[in-house]
């Protein structure tokens, strides 16, 4: 596996597949590559993705308490330098949005497209899950916690007829300091004054019944990015790209393809 160094020396590993234009994808909080597991071949068709595990996580090296979304997106550049890529087409979901919006201010020459998912503008401005939500996650019972969460992912449905486990759980290798590192670089994002920066042309995606981070925030952040394009898909929740995979992929393949640059 490959390993880029971030500049204070920390070890970033990062995978690769296929061939074609390059499709960086950043998970969600807690979570490793594995996130993409379910969609990375049909995001990936025609396409070299890249994923990457967020320090803490997979592969990578250790959290520290300083661990800020705009200090990933410069994990996501040093991914970037050590494939000798310029640019390259960003799809974040969740933190992983949080930190595209960084890459897209602080990097914005190495970006040409950019999609947030199931993401916040942070601070002031966003609107925030409930003190309820917050609760039913970090509630002692791991098993009632563990289904707390599933339910802010997918809908009743679907856990039904796929009872996993599933690829959004959190990366079970991670260290209590390491998640507790990746809750404060989440809830400590805030792009508001940034986001009119933002040049590339740019793909909101969002879950209508996304409680996890309500769906509001996709006509924020919509609102907020020159020329953004918002699409929330009716009936989903927070992992909108697993469950609604059939009509989210492709969205994001029309709004990436070189015809519509």
């Amino acid at each position: 596996m490959p390993f880029a160094i971030a500049e204070d020396s920390a070890t970033i590993a990062y995978q690769v597949h296929g061939e074609g234009p390059p499709l960086v994808l950043l998970a969600g909080q807690a979570n490793s590559h594995r996130w993409w597991d379910p969609v990375r071949a049909g995001l990936g068709d025609g396409r070299r993705t890249i994923t990457l595990d967020w320090r803490g996580t997979g592969a990578s090296g250790p959290t520290d308490r300083e661990l800020t979304a705009r200090r990933l997106a410069g994990d996501v550049a040093a991914v970037l330098d050590d494939l000798r890529l310029e640019r390259a087409d960003v799809y974040g979901t969740s933190m992983g949005g949080r930190v595209a919006q960084w890459f897209a201010v602080d990097h914005p020459h190495r970006l040409d497209r950019l999609v947030l998912g199931c993401t916040t503008p942070g601070g002031a401005h966003a609107v925030e899950r409930t003190r309820e939500v917050r609760r039913a996650m970090v509630q002692p019972d791991r098993r009632a916690a563990r289904r707390a969460l599933l339910d802010l992912m997918y809908t009743p449905a679907w856990l039904e007829a796929h009872p996993g486990p599933t690829t959004v759980e959190g990366d079970p290798s991670m260290t209590p300091q390491a998640r507790r590192d990746h809750l404060r670089a989440s809830d400590g994002h805030d792009a508001w004054e940034h986001l009119p920066r933002v040049l590339a042309p740019t793909l909101v995606l969002h879950g209508a019944d996304d409680v996890l981070a309500p769906a509001v925030n996709a006509t924020l952040l919509g609102d907020r990015v020159p020329g953004a394009r918002v699409e929330v898909l009716p009936g989903l929740r927070h992992a909108y790209f697993h469950e609604g995979a059939a009509v989210a992929t492709p969205l994001v393949r029309e709004f990436l393809a070189p015809a519509a640059r």
